[in-house]
């Protein structure tokens, strides 16, 4: 049944199948207790170089670590000591290995990572962290981009994906899908060096590409003009950044089999990494803003009335729906980033057909709410929306 229809469970017993089953994997192949000395300088290197060439066998043992001239005993407390300080440096900005996107405070392979020696080996060995880190139930203050999550659950990336990264793109792509492009003459199937350098590339020298072989030649009509969406959404967010992926899930699915983390959406996957955040709801109400509503109007009273009834799950899926991450600033909610610096949480009044469901916009932290009749509306739809809205729902 779980592995049938994992959409139909909550999050928390899909939690318990996969501490069940990685307990099941660790008492097949019981392990010696896998020992390893860093100096807290060196924790990146001195962690790659004793991790990188042990065996499978050896990564399901208990971990065990010891910090260079500290008396400390692990017990426990090291270890996540260690985590901390590993992903940390992982994915700093200075080690190449993983840039920031849209919002800057999510994660994914950095495509000017081939300027590091041995890049592909290190994402091989922060793959193996990462799924170490479940098989231990460690957590890690890490957040990826959504498309990230979707490579390690092995599930397609959609044009959707590109909102968040870079959001102006995105509205040119979403354009093309509702307007009659038959009158463009020089779009055909490829980026130039321009476009791409814009999203993601910053300073890497690029030569245009195309999408498909003999794609500079070949024109996008009406009836092509979702192939063409579906390429470019492929080369933005995987073939730009395939070796890297490959590498991470080539660590990662050692120790996490790929039929056992499917049964985990992406936003599942991030709070299965990272955790269910501690969300100070007065904090999130005083650094929210309004447009088309004020904090008197009856549907922002009920809003926040619903909201205060979630539970800690349904509060991380409602701020993953309009951020993009559960990842709440350490300074408090008046810290949050937006695409272009900081953002607070906006609510903005959605006209229309009052049955709509909410939409969102991940890269200004927008909610859009239709204007409901009732408390009981409210929840029903905004619940839905949280839960079900992926791709596509609430786009119109």
């Amino acid at each position: 049944m779980m592995l049938k229809a994992p959409r139909l469970i909550d999050f928390d017993n899909k939690r318990a199948y996969f501490r069940s089953r990685i307990r099941q994997q660790h008492e097949q192949h019981l392990s010696g207790p896998l020992r390893i000395s860093v100096r807290r300088a060196y924790v990146l290197e001195d962690s790659y170089n004793q991790l990188r060439m042990r065996p499978t066998q050896d990564l399901r043992g208990r971990l065990n670590v010891q910090f260079q001239g500290e008396e400390g005993i692990d017990a426990g407390g090291l270890t996540r000591e260690w985590y901390q300080l590993l992903s940390r440096v992982v994915f700093d900005k200075g080690a190449l290995l993983f840039t920031t996107v849209g919002n800057n405070v999510t994660f994914q392979p950095n495509p000017n990572s081939v300027y590091q020696t041995e890049h592909l080996s290190y994402f091989k060995f922060v793959g193996r962290v990462v799924a170490k880190a479940l098989f231990d139930g460690q957590l890690l203050d890490v957040y990826f981009t959504r498309s990230f999550y979707k490579h390690i659950l092995d599930v397609k990336v959609t044009y959707h994906d590109i909102e968040a990264v870079d959001p102006d793109y995105y509205k040119n792509l979403k354009w093309m899908l509702e307007n009659d492009v038959s009158d463009i003459p020089d779009l055909t199937f490829s980026m130039d060096a321009d476009e791409e350098k814009h999203i993601l590339y910053e300073k890497t020298q690029v030569t245009d590409y195309e999408l498909k072989p003999g794609g500079r030649n070949i024109r996008v009509t009406e009836e092509t003009k979702h192939e063409y969406v579906d390429l470019v959404a492929d080369h933005i967010l995987t073939n730009a950044i395939r070796p890297q992926i490959n590498s991470f899930l080539a660590g990662f699915n050692e120790l996490v089999p790929k039929e056992l983390i499917s049964i985990f959406n992406d936003k599942e996957l991030e709070l299965l990494i990272s955790g269910l955040p501690e969300i100070d709801l007065d904090d999130l109400k005083a650094s929210t803003e309004y447009t088309g509503y004020t904090s008197a109007s009856s549907v922002i009273q009920w809003f926040w009335e619903v909201v205060k009834g979630f539970n800690k799950e349904d509060m991380a899926r409602l701020l993953q729906f309009v951020t993009g991450t559960s990842k709440v600033p350490l300074e408090g909610f008046k810290a949050l980033q937006g695409i272009s610096g900081p953002q607070k949480f906006q609510i903005h009044k959605a006209y229309g057909a009052p049955e709509r469901l909410p939409s969102a916009h991940t890269c200004f932290n927008q909610l859009d709410l239709p204007e409901y009749t009732s408390s009981e509306q409210l929840q029903e739809r905004l619940l839905l929306a949280i839960h079900e809205a992926s791709e596509g729902f609430g786009f119109g």
